[in-house]
């Protein structure tokens, strides 16, 4: 789905797949008091370095995935503070993943993160609507893949002409 998004944002904008979520530690706050590990150092930095971010991910026993989570963990304070986030929900099902999206709403909430709501939209997508090139294939999805895109986008245009 990210992928997919990244394919269809406007020409003068751009994306950043973040690749590093296997290689994070444990959170663990004590670690804070001291030198970040490299890979938290780099994940801070990413999204320092953003102007948004979009999030996706499935729907694990009921909630988060723990990795994903963990990755929220390490922002808590630095890292989506005030940063316009928007969310994918991939879900083939009616109503599936909707306590994880439930669930990361109140974290982001806890991370104090922009939520962009025009930018939080379910788009169901089907493992066989995956095309060979890692895109999502089918058109209602990409149609809500590409709302929730120039929803993040608009929002990040709005607020650099505030700011003059």
């Amino acid at each position: 789905m990210l992928r997919t998004a990244a394919a269809l944002l406007p020409v003068d904008a751009r994306a950043v797949m973040y690749e590093g979520l296997g290689e994070l530690p444990h959170f663990n706050p004590d670690v804070e008091q001291n030198a970040l590990p490299a890979q938290v150092a780099g994940l801070r930095a990413a999204l320092a370095a953003a102007d948004a971010v979009l999030l996706s991910t499935p729907e694990y026993a009921g909630s988060l995935p723990g990795s994903f989570k963990n990755l929220l963990d390490w922002c808590v304070g630095e890292g989506l503070y005030q940063k316009p986030v928007g969310w994918l929900n991939p879900s083939p099902h009616e109503r599936g993943s909707e306590r994880t999206y439930d669930t990361l709403r109140v974290v982001l909430g806890y991370v104090n993160a922009d939520l962009v709501e025009a930018a939080c939209v379910r788009a169901p997508v089907r493992r066989d609507s995956i095309g060979p090139d890692g895109l999502v294939g089918d058109a209602h999805a990409r149609e809500q893949i590409a709302r929730a895109v120039a929803a993040l986008v608009a929002h990040v245009r709005a607020l650099r002409d505030a700011a003059g």
